[in-house]
């Protein structure tokens, strides 16, 4: 589609959601009246910017069905947010929400070269967590052979990749490194598994974790998005460039905000990723706020495809940590992690208070082969920890203490991975 034919689209769509919404769901009927606003007064999609964001606090307040527009005779499925950051958010489905979401998912995994020869491994949990049947549903719609893993078991799972001479899997990033990890101690080779596709997503990630992942499986690692609030993995994906993902826009319209004034920014400027659901019929959203920060991409794409992208999501506005009033975000320690080869990428921050001044540890995992050439040499393992230090400082403009573990030692997640323990909250 030209962007002239996409923001027409977009234009109806969201008249038609609006006065959807206005009809059936009493909270933005309220929030509409209460703005002075009618269906009739959205009529392009420019528009939008009349419109009131919705809050992760909004659906709280309504849950469980509070802003279900659908009646509870057309609700064919539902879901649940992990709730990491709080209650679960429930959320219900139609059969055409159902239809929707798996062709945002077969488009997905058509650009990554999936088809109806492979056979694909769905390692997201299922469940009310969206991962597992999500991805399924997709990798049915394209015509290939799925594997319903799910987590857990992660030795079975590594054998069935081996002699089933599976292809492609879908799972957090944190799990593939894991599986890795096990393959290499199952003694299994890259020459032994037939990998070479991999759907990742559900949690943040560098550049540098997917050139781990991608030397470590042998295969091409593509980042895939969504969240339950809007509909589920495949709100946007890679292609074969890997640059930037491509969002499903004719369904999820984008837009960034300065998630401070909440004004929109520009494409290239990073804030705050905001969604509306052009067609969902069982709980639509209205301009909600994902928490997720990153920047949108306009322009055709070296695969021809014409849809806005947006670039990897760099942290969230709520999971920021405010140190000594420094902003630090996770992906800022990973990134600084990767880039040392003595140190696998593994690790978590510990903040802490002591004496009224704000604490932050970073510990770390050796790689096996550096912990097995220095356990006995507390002069290296020192200098290891001064030259980390020092980077981490270069980069978060705060002094961090580093503490080196032995390999296997920080606890792994086969679902989403926690990469913070706050103390302070718990005082």
């Amino acid at each position: 589609m030209s962007r002239d034919q996409m923001r027409e689209l977009q234009g109806k769509r969201l008249h038609k959601i609006v006065e959807y919404v206005y009809h059936n769901v009493p909270f933005y009927r309220e929030k509409l009246q209460q703005m002075d606003l009618t269906p009739e007064d959205i009529t392009t999609i420019d528009d939008i910017v009349k419109l009131p964001f919705t809050t992760k606090k909004d659906l709280r307040d309504n849950d469980p069905f509070g802003l279900q527009a659908a009646p509870a005779s057309e609700i064919i499925r539902i879901h649940a947010s992990s709730g990491t950051t709080g209650n679960p958010t429930i959320v219900g489905y139609t059969r055409k929400d159902i239809g929707v979401w798996t062709e945002c998912m077969a488009r997905s995994l058509t650009s990554f070269g999936v088809g109806r020869d492979d056979i694909f491994s769905v390692a997201y949990g299922y469940g009310l967590f969206t991962g597992g049947l999500g991805a399924h549903n997709g990798v049915e719609k394209v015509g290939a052979a799925v594997v319903p893993a799910s987590t857990g078991n992660t030795e079975k799972h590594a054998r069935l990749i081996r002699d089933l001479g599976i292809t492609g899997i879908a799972c957090t990033p944190s799990y593939a490194l894991y599986l890795a990890e096990t393959m290499e101690k199952m003694g299994i080779t890259k020459d032994q598994i037939k990998l070479r596709t991999g759907a990742f997503g559900a949690e943040p990630w560098t550049e540098g974790m997917r050139q781990e992942i991608q030397q470590r499986l042998g295969l091409k690692g593509y980042n895939i998005y969504g969240l339950s609030e809007i509909m589920g993995p495949s709100v946007s994906y890679e292609c074969d460039a890997q640059n930037g993902s491509h969002i499903n826009e004719d369904h999820f319209f984008p837009e960034i905000i300065n998630p401070e004034t909440l004004e929109p920014l520009p494409y290239g400027q990073t804030g705050e990723l905001v969604f509306t659901t052009l067609t969902k019929e069982g709980m639509p959203v209205l301009r909600y706020r994902t928490r997720d920060l990153c920047s949108l991409m306009e322009g055709r794409c070296s695969c021809g495809r014409t849809n806005v992208r947006m670039t990897a999501i760099e942290g969230r506005s709520d999971d920021m940590l405010i140190i000594r009033g420094i902003n630090v975000f996770p992906s800022q320690v990973e990134s600084v992690v990767l880039t040392m080869e003595e140190i696998a990428p593994r690790y978590m921050l510990v903040v802490d208070r002591v004496n009224n001044l704000d604490t932050l540890m970073v510990q770390v995992e050796l790689r096996q082969e550096y912990f097995n050439a220095t356990m006995d040499t507390p002069a290296a393992i020192d200098e290891l920890s001064k030259k980390l230090a020092n980077k981490l400082k270069s980069v978060l403009s705060i002094a961090a203490k580093v503490q080196l573990k032995a390999p296997g030692t920080i606890e792994r997640s086969q679902g989403k991975s926690t990469r913070v323990i706050d103390n302070r909250k718990l005082k």
